[in-house]
């Protein structure tokens, strides 16, 4: 499953890595620039630009499930 999402603040993030880390599932973050980051890693989610959405890549449907509040939608 795809979905993209867009954090705004630090808090966002925060609550990002958390939903992440609980997941028993790979979650995989992309951005427009084509960088990759592990969903679950501090250091590969600071490093990504969030002043553009970012799709999520999961086969978790609860984790998916609580994007809601993030979710946007985009039109590549």
């Amino acid at each position: 499953m795809v979905r993209d999402i867009m954090l705004y603040t630090s808090n966002d993030l925060r609550d990002f890595m958390h939903l992440a880390c609980s997941s028993p599932m790979d979650i995989g973050v992309h951005t427009m620039d084509n960088q990759i980051a592990d969903g679950k890693s501090v250091l590969g989610l600071m490093a990504i630009d969030y002043k553009k959405p970012v799709t999520v890549v999961s086969e978790d449907e609860k984790f998916m499930k609580q994007l809601d509040r993030w979710a946007v939608d985009t039109d590549k």
